[in-house]
């Protein structure tokens, strides 16, 4: 008779190990939560903001006050002369209305909220002044279906995330237990360490539909941001990005000995993913020459396919050339993890 499988046993082994963790469990369930309640907040839909425009007592401009006042897009301030420099050095108002024979708008051109308020301000002055528009325009104010940015930065935090919980989870957990020379007495069972390693991804894959969906369902409930695409896309390319950071998890402490070490190579690797991967802006933001490195990061393929799915209900062929820089990913660092790895 056969015993147990000893790949099933590991894997419950290391999910009860894991549960005994309250600290990991906050990290891996609560701190995305978290995150998207913060975002979520902090650029939650509002109405349009006025724009600060202040005008120069006793010049040109103050026979526009008037119409400034009336408009709703306009916060109107008339200011003494000598008070201007400071409300525009201090941000008070973003454009000044001033000038003795012409009109002249001051403000900071390197300043995106003083473009906008002087163009805002001189179309106010051109109605009150008569003008009417040369080029007869219609405003399409439609709201798109994931076009807020709590609705493009989620799969960022979802992928985010995925990266965190499966490198810290399986660097601390090897670290840990070849601190406490558990893994120099697992060495002397004629396990292999194949399958060793391959029960500490399954058992971080056993997690997953305790991860996501919450921060899914949240997000949904909270912030109204849906999945424009298919579930069962979403699933894949999670289940894909999991394995892919636990791999990369597994590679970072195949040989590390302490728990700082641990920490500075996952710090290594975690960082540049988080600045050029595009979590909370795009990654294309950066110049040219370096968008092949950024493209072959596996969280900025994690994240676009996410953001395919999610956001832009794009079919699978849409996605595969990320999920392929993903599985390369995977593929090596898992070959590479049982290779190196030391049980001691």
């Amino acid at each position: 008779m056969h015993g147990p499988s000893p790949l099933r046993e590991l894997t419950l082994a290391r999910i009860r190990s894991f549960l005994r963790e309250p600290e990991a469990l906050f990290w891996t369930f609560g701190f995305p939560i978290i995150m998207a309640i913060g975002l979520g907040l902090a650029f939650r839909e509002r109405p349009a903001e006025r724009v600060a425009v202040g005008v120069e007592r006793g010049s040109v401009a103050e026979r526009y006050a008037p119409a400034l006042a009336h408009s709703d897009e306009v916060e109107l301030t008339i200011l003494p002369p000598d008070s201007t420099d400071h409300a525009i050095r201090k941000g008070d108002i973003a454009v000044l209305l001033a000038g003795r024979d012409a009109l002249t708008y001051r403000y900071d051109p390197a300043r995106a909220e003083s473009r906008s308020a002087q163009l805002v301000a001189d179309r106010v002055v051109q109605r009150a002044a008569g003008v009417t528009e040369r080029v007869p325009s219609i405003h399409d104010r439609e709201r798109r279906p994931g076009g807020r940015y709590i609705d493009w930065v989620l799969p960022g935090l979802i992928g985010m995330n995925l990266m965190s919980t499966g490198m810290w989870g399986m660097g601390f957990g090897l670290v840990q237990m070849r601190q406490k020379k558990q893994l120099k007495r697992l060495s002397s069972t004629p396990m292999r360490r194949r399958d060793f390693l391959l029960a500490q991804i399954l058992a971080r894959l056993s997690f997953l539909s305790f991860e996501v969906p919450p921060v899914v369902l949240f997000a949904w409930l909270a912030f109204g941001v849906t999945v424009q695409g298919s579930l069962l896309g979403l699933a894949l390319v999670t289940l894909v990005g999991a394995m892919t950071f636990a791999g990369l998890g597994l590679l970072a402490s195949a040989r590390a000995k302490t728990i700082e070490g641990l920490s500075g190579a996952l710090n290594l690797v975690m960082f540049p993913m988080f600045v050029l991967s595009g979590v909370f802006f795009p990654a294309s933001r950066y110049p040219d020459a370096i968008q092949p490195f950024v493209q072959a990061l596996p969280l900025t393929a994690l994240n676009d396919a996410l953001r395919a799915v999610y956001n832009d209900a794009l079919p699978f062929a849409a996605y595969a050339g990320e999920l392929a820089i993903l599985a390369a990913w995977m593929a090596v660092t898992f070959l590479l993890s049982v290779r190196w790895f030391r049980w001691q």
